[in-house]
């Protein structure tokens, strides 16, 4: 398996966060962007290859495509950033089989049936299942802006929101 040193849900992808907080701070070699529909369009995909720094690879795969690379054997010495846009994207590549551990959510902004979750995260009731899905498949979310910031235990707002979806029938 390919050494994935940080597996981070952030919508807005390739940014100053990224590139000058957690590229340097992780030491990251190589960023695999996981992104059906980014994966379909070159024109996205070379813009956002366009804004990482020229010594690094940025490869943009669909979920499929993302498994099969990430499953296998990787260069010596290689250290990946995985990025997707949504915790969705994450369960779905752990339930084919990608052993992550824990996972960081970063920025996830307000869209179309999204709620305020925790700090700057909104989430809808299907990402909030998704959390939820990753802790129990051994996946630890948590929140964690930038590399110098603290690190935040997210279980329990995971605990009540899935709580709360229950009360009101499944929607947050």
């Amino acid at each position: 398996m390919r050494n994935i040193v940080l597996a981070r849900v952030d919508d807005r992808l390739i940014h100053g966060e990224v590139v000058m907080g957690w590229v340097p701070a992780m030491r990251i070699t190589r960023i695999i962007i996981v992104d059906d529909a980014l994966a379909a369009n070159p024109f996205a995909t070379r813009a956002l290859q366009a804004l990482i720094p020229p010594d690094m690879k940025c490869y943009v795969y669909t979920e499929q495509k993302a498994v099969d690379r990430l499953m296998a054997d990787g260069p010596k010495g290689e250290r990946l950033l995985l990025l997707v846009k949504t915790p969705l994207t994450l369960q779905a590549l752990v339930q084919a089989g990608l052993p992550l551990k824990e996972c960081n959510l970063g920025c996830v902004g307000i869209d179309t049936g999204r709620r305020p979750f925790f700090k700057n995260i909104s989430l809808s009731g299907e990402e909030v299942q998704a959390l939820d899905a990753l802790q129990k498949q051994g996946c630890t979310p948590y929140y964690q802006l930038v590399p110098d910031q603290k690190r935040y235990d997210i279980s329990a707002a995971i605990g009540d929101a899935m709580g709360r979806m229950e009360e009101q029938g499944k929607s947050i």
